[in-house]
């Protein structure tokens, strides 16, 4: 009976996240580069452009971190984390209503605290994946309000986090599942489209 029922377990866990078929998967060697921001990007209502626009360093940081934890590669997620880190810095807060700057600077540090753990961190995914989780929640946060510069994906991973699920923006609305890596690429649904 238990044999049973663990044999019923594996099989959900594989139909409810792909069969993990590497033939589908990149190497650590083919992590997929961002797509660019979009030059005819219009950001949402209320946002100024240059604000906008000075924000897609940090997006192309975290987007690349996504991709590189995709691949299973931690030094190419610890330089994307510091990528972000850099970005931070040369984000234009000037065009920002009082509003706007107030939630900027209260999600910045966060934002800052998890991309340096990353940096950090090369050669340890998994503390580097449960920063990311983190970092997420709050990229998510900044392309809401300020848009991404590009259409991106919210994708979604029940397995993730050892059930509790987790979250991620991705360019690409294919799924390519940085807390699974190889493993499982393929687990995870899109659950909003941010234009």
């Amino acid at each position: 009976m238990k044999f049973l029922l663990l044999g019923f377990t594996v099989t959900l866990f594989f139909v409810s996240c792909g069969n993990g078929d590497a033939s589908k998967t990149t190497t650590k060697d083919q992590a997929m580069p961002p797509v660019a921001a979009d030059a005819n990007y219009i950001p949402p209502a209320g946002v100024d452009a240059k604000v906008s626009a000075s924000l897609n360093p940090l997006m192309n940081g975290y987007l690349e971190m996504k991709n590189a934890l995709a691949a299973d590669n931690s030094e190419d997620a610890a330089k994307a984390g510091q990528v972000m880190v850099d970005a931070l810095n040369s984000v234009d807060t000037t065009g920002m209503t009082p509003e706007q700057k107030a939630k900027y600077n209260s999600i910045a540090g966060d934002i800052r605290e998890h991309a340096e753990h990353i940096a950090d961190n090369g050669g340890k995914i998994d503390h580097q994946r449960m920063h990311f989780n983190m970092l997420s929640d709050y990229t998510y946060e900044i392309a809401k309000m300020f848009g991404g510069g590009r259409k991106l994906y919210l994708t979604h991973c029940p397995m993730a986090r050892e059930g509790k699920g987790a979250s991620w923006l991705s360019e690409f609305e294919a799924i390519k599942n940085p807390y699974f890596g190889n493993e499982m690429p393929e687990c995870g649904e899109v659950k909003e489209e941010l234009k």
